[in-house]
């Protein structure tokens, strides 16, 4: 029996499908049209002679021989990438540490990381999640290399470089939510938090009472509180997950400052650690 040899492009294109669950955003990710991806996939499926997806005009699913492929191609690729870029760009490696708010590791940063990785598969990099005054006084104190932190939209522009603006806005269960309430029952992180700060200086602003009626360490944990009725919370607007509902002027709720993540780089930062932070920059200026 002769030797076949499985392509690499053709097993990018499959992963990068899988990964993204639509030909047109793996198009997006890897440079190509939409009939190109599905081109691709069609050459790889008659190389292995089985069907690797599911397909309707709504729904992609990935079949069982395609889940079988799915791991090996993984290792193919990691593989093909580390030898390349040993060979190609030996100084881009090492370690990264870096320090992100949890909510905009959650919503943002993890297909930005994904791309830098893929393509320094030889950069190892260290993510921690933490409130961000946390983050910052681990920062100061040499824990990181690069930290990405809330701020003021009015801040000194000296600390740090702005990578995100959005609206903020009150999370509840529904839209009435906190208006039937004398004193607005809020879902917060443990202080120090920026959001929390926020919520109350903008309560207080406008002489309506509030109490803290849920404290959580996690966005899991207040999002759970909210779906639950126990209180409403503050969330950048393109967080807030299906099933809960933004609440207003309707309720009694002023308006809220827009969010802003800034990029802190340490002192003496690594030639890879700079290339990340310029990746971030570039990727989150793209998305912003």
């Amino acid at each position: 029996m002769a030797l076949r040899n499985l392509d690499i492009d053709l097993l990018r294109c499959f992963v990068t499908i899988a990964d993204t669950g639509s030909f047109t955003r793996a198009g997006e990710r890897l440079g190509r049209t939409q009939s190109a991806i599905s081109l691709q996939l069609k050459r790889l499926e008659e190389q292995v002679g089985r069907s690797l997806f599911l397909r309707s005009p709504r729904h992609l699913s990935i079949t069982s021989e395609g889940e079988r492929l799915i791991g090996p191609a993984r290792q193919i690729l990691r593989l093909n990438d580390a030898t390349l870029a040993e060979m190609f760009e030996p100084d881009i490696a090492g370690s990264v540490r870096v320090g992100v708010p949890e909510d905009f590791a959650t919503a943002h940063l993890p297909s930005v990381l994904a791309a830098f990785t893929e393509a320094h598969p030889l950069v190892e990099l260290e993510v921690t999640c933490d409130l961000t005054l946390n983050l910052l006084e681990r920062f100061h104190a040499g824990h990181f290399d690069l930290v990405l932190v809330k701020r003021q939209p009015t801040q000194d522009v000296q600390d740090g470089v702005r990578v995100w603006r959005e609206p903020l806005v009150w999370v509840a269960r529904d839209r009435q939510s906190a208006a039937d309430f004398e004193r607005v029952p809020l879902v917060v992180s443990p202080e120090p938090c920026v959001y929390r700060k926020r919520a109350t200086e903008a309560l207080d602003a406008i002489g309506r009472g509030w109490r803290v009626a849920y404290t959580s360490t996690s966005l899991a944990g207040s999002l759970s509180a909210v779906r639950a009725g126990l209180g409403i919370t503050v969330l950048p607007l393109e967080m807030v997950p299906a099933g809960l509902a933004t609440a207003g002027e309707e309720a009694g709720l002023p308006p809220l400052y827009d969010t802003e993540i800034a990029l802190l780089e340490a002192p003496g930062l690594s030639d890879t650690a700079h290339l990340l932070a310029q990746h971030i920059i570039a990727a989150l200026e793209r998305g912003a």
